[in-house]
């Protein structure tokens, strides 16, 4: 039997998902392992958001997804996908999850989790901040206990101040639950400073793996072409890359 830290948690083989007559991933391999931090990159429309509707199995596939037996799956949206003026506590949108024995003290502690007040909970949802929103959407994944977290873009619409607070939310969880994280991202400081392991996406697999060892100028080039929506601010810290000299925004 391997080593708790080196089971399995997902294996992708020979994915290809055809939306609308259009093929968007083409025979994607890899996978991950239990307290993995993965990042997903790639320029715009290169199937990033797609990989996760297939590995949730939210869209049709080719190939084999395999999860790890019994693993419990947590999704972050980029955004909330309800209408945030509805007349909605932040309690009342955990209780739509459904699950039978959420009690008010279940709820504050997921809140607490993740860095909010309990006053968060008699709050409507359209009357807290974008960040707090982002957060209230993590503490709902976090309801279910899960093994292993999917974030799509989790900081998309916040500040540049309070992703960094989110990424370094992120990886508290990830240590402190031993949580096994995905997430999409455009930002190379995340990819850099969070993620052990790199996917580089354009519709098919052009790298995977530790980020300071396939992410080169070359490969970043021949991932992003000239595509200006990707950020380039790297700060890496004392480490020898150049990435944010070959290839400004």
């Amino acid at each position: 039997m391997e080593p708790v830290q080196q089971e399995t948690m997902l294996s992708v083989k020979g994915l290809s998902v055809m939306l609308k007559n259009a093929r968007v991933l083409e025979d994607i391999n890899f996978e991950i392992r239990r307290g993995d931090v993965l990042a997903v990159i790639g320029p715009n429309g290169a199937g990033k958001t797609t990989l996760f509707h297939a590995l949730l199995g939210m869209v049709p596939y080719a190939g084999t997804i395999t999860w790890k037996k019994d693993l419990r799956i947590g999704y972050v949206p980029q955004r909330m996908e309800i209408e945030t003026d509805l007349p909605l506590t932040v309690f009342e949108f955990f209780r739509l999850r459904g699950l039978p024995d959420l009690s008010r003290d279940k709820a504050r502690e997921a809140l607490v989790t993740v860095g909010l007040p309990e006053r968060v909970l008699d709050t409507g949802l359209g009357e807290i901040s974008i960040g707090q929103r982002q957060r209230a959407l993590i503490a709902w994944a976090l309801l279910g206990k899960p093994d292993l977290l999917l974030f799509d873009e989790p900081t998309a619409d916040v500040d540049v101040r309070g992703q960094e607070s989110i990424y370094q939310l992120l990886a508290h969880l990830q240590e402190v639950y031993h949580l096994t994280i995905i997430l999409i991202s455009h930002d190379l400081n995340v990819v850099y400073k969070y993620a052990k392991q790199v996917l580089c996406l354009n519709h098919k697999k052009l790298c995977f793996g530790p980020p300071r060892e396939v992410l080169s100028p070359d490969q970043l080039q021949k991932l992003y072409g000239g595509e200006h929506g990707f950020y380039h601010h790297i700060h890496m810290h004392g480490q020898e890359h150049e990435e944010g000299h070959h290839h400004s925004a």
